[in-house]
């Protein structure tokens, strides 16, 4: 099959296709005469496999370590085991950062219900307020230790 019904079955774009061909995650196709790519059932699988992966945001190196120990059917599946760990992990801490900004915006907004000029606003002038030390530290701790949100998607 040509790109397009790659794409069409697998609901993936014809970019992102070529994309993870381009960083390995999907073998190269055969060609045609014509020199059109031409994929296989295996192709399907193994897209299917990549977009499950991004669907659970994890990253191409995380797909890459999966998709290695789904290459060899033999070996351990602990490594597989060990990446959904550390990637529960990412996700639990990414939900206690987002709690914490949740409530940190919720502060603020309610120091302001629009009743007033833009000048007397409690939002604005609470953010136009240098941080105290210990929020400052907070911030850079927060900083040092951030999970970084929503993966790229492609």
């Amino acid at each position: 099959m040509k790109i397009g019904e790659l794409a069409r079955r697998t609901a993936c774009r014809v970019v992102t296709i070529r994309y993870y061909e381009r960083e390995g995650l999907l073998p190269a196709p055969a060609r045609s005469e014509a020199n059109y790519r031409l994929y296989g059932e295996g192709h399907v699988e193994r897209l299917a496999f990549i977009r499950h992966c991004r669907a659970l945001d994890m990253t191409l190196d995380e797909i890459r370590t999966l998709l290695a120990c789904h290459d060899h059917p033999d070996r351990p599946c602990r490594e597989a085991d060990d990446l959904i760990d550390a990637h529960l992990d990412h996700v639990v801490a990414r939900i206690a950062q987002l709690q914490a900004l949740e409530r940190s915006l919720q502060g603020l907004r309610a120091r302001c219900r629009g009743q007033r000029s833009a000048g007397e606003c409690g939002i604005l002038n609470e953010l136009a307020r240098p941080l105290d030390e210990e929020a400052s530290r907070a911030l850079a701790d927060a900083e040092a230790d951030h999970v970084p949100g929503v993966h790229p998607r492609v």
